[in-house]
């Protein structure tokens, strides 16, 4: 992609990438102390009287605990009933922005159990970034005061596979599909010779890059930026180093 914007992004992320120890060797970057953050002035607000987690941690700990109901088949579906319909109506307050895949097994608040107001979710094929997507993420952290975004990658990922498929044989990839391509293969070629399972470890890697595009971003400071892997088999999310 041209725009200066994107170039900076994948120069500065792919060099962090590149200079970063192994997988392996890595731990998830700890969150940031918990403190709350300081909405904008004129950032909207929700009218409901349920309180919102308010720090990045906090965050993260209400999509985690989430998860396992989801994955233990002990949802509780909150916020969905009619007052809840009613009580965001005037202003959101979300508390975590979600960049996922559009992939239709991969639904955010229905992994992380949340309701209505709850997240902002962006989805794309692969969890490609392109202006929009990072216009979206903007207008979440500065405008509305979220202070945890999540990038969430999953387990075979069609997009990834295309990729991997393109990267084997050469094969032309058609129309608005070059985009994706063009974004994850990068990733994937990194990740070519690595033992085991050539798609799960590029996925792990353009999500893991993702997460590093949108940290080396200032626009994103006031927010925690996390990768995650989805296991469609049993449910559960995990973060990524």
């Amino acid at each position: 992609m041209a725009w200066n914007r994107r170039a900076f992004l994948t120069a500065t992320a792919v060099g962090a990438l590149a200079a970063a120890p192994s997988a392996a060797a890595d731990a998830p970057r700890p969150l940031p102390p918990d403190v709350p953050r300081p909405r904008p002035p004129d950032a909207p607000r929700s009218t409901s009287s349920r309180s919102s987690p308010a720090t990045a941690r906090a965050a993260l700990d209400a999509l985690l605990a989430g998860n396992r109901r989801f994955a233990s088949g002990h949802c509780r579906h909150p916020h969905q009933d009619g007052g809840r319909r009613r009580s965001p109506a005037p202003g959101q307050d979300p508390f975590a922005v979600i960049v996922g895949c559009v992939d239709s097994r991969v639904p955010p608040e229905l992994v992380f159990d949340q309701g209505l107001g709850d997240l902002l979710c962006i989805r794309t094929a692969g969890e490609v970034l392109d202006e929009a997507v990072l216009g979206s993420v903007q207008y979440g952290v500065q405008e509305l005061g979220i202070p945890l975004v999540l990038v969430l990658g999953h387990e075979r990922c069609g997009a990834v596979a295309a990729t991997l498929d393109h990267l084997r044989t050469g094969a032309r990839v058609p129309d608005h599909l070059q985009l994706l391509v063009a974004e994850i293969a990068p990733a994937a070629r990194r990740t070519r010779a690595v033992p085991g399972d050539w798609a799960e470890h590029a996925m792990r890697a353009h999500t893991a890059w993702v997460r590093d595009a949108i940290r080396a971003d200032p626009a994103f400071a006031p927010a925690h930026i996390a990768a995650a892997r989805f296991d469609l088999d049993t449910g559960l999310v995990s973060l990524l180093p």
